[in-house]
């Protein structure tokens, strides 16, 4: 498989990953669409022009199909307030933070481990900041807005946010580890037919 045709599968399985998520927001399957936009950016880094904007507008699709079957119209969910276009910079930082680990000089696993750690621990922070803020500030659901508010609000949503993003991205790396130890078994065989 070449690189074009490797990208274009990791994009549709993001896709599809993200389609089979994000339609259960808060139930039993946690919404993959924080860990899809980090591994967005760091797999498809070179195709950012184009695979970002179009699983935006996956996500966007699949919300406004979500609410539709609920019989609402979508900007009267509770989780729809003017603050929803602010996910486009908050799914940005996810991305950006996935392209820039990608960008880094190659270490040793460990050391890569505990950099991509980080940098996904930050980009989660910065996308709630964004996320959460406005729709904190925004929506007609927040009664009296305040600082102390806010600042609740975020530091009770940002571990449920963090866990599911560190659980989808650790499996996405696990599987990742997986396939390139069995490539690295299975090539010499099929180059040797």
């Amino acid at each position: 498989m070449n690189d074009r045709s490797q990208r274009a599968f990791i994009l549709l399985l993001l896709a599809l990953w993200m389609a089979a998520t994000r339609v259960n927001h808060f139930a039993a399957v946690p919404d993959a669409s924080w860990a899809v936009f980090f591994l967005g950016g760091f797999y498809l880094r070179a195709w950012t022009r184009w695979a970002f904007p179009l699983l935006m507008a996956l996500a966007v699709v699949i919300d406004w199909l979500v609410i539709s079957a609920q019989g609402l119209q979508f900007w009267q969910h509770y989780c729809v307030s003017p603050g929803y276009i602010a996910l486009v910079p908050a799914y940005l930082t996810l991305w950006t933070g996935g392209a820039w680990l990608q960008g880094l000089p190659r270490q040793k696993a460990w050391v890569m481990l505990g950099r991509g750690a980080v940098v996904l621990v930050v980009s989660v922070a910065l996308c709630h900041l964004i996320a959460q803020g406005a729709f904190y500030w925004s929506s007609r659901s927040v009664v009296d807005p305040s600082l102390a508010g806010w600042l609740k609000n975020y530091l009770d949503w940002f571990p449920p946010y963090l866990r599911t993003s560190v659980l989808y991205v650790g499996a996405a790396v696990l599987v990742d580890a997986g396939v390139r130890a069995v490539a690295r078994r299975v090539g010499p065989r099929v180059a040797a037919h």
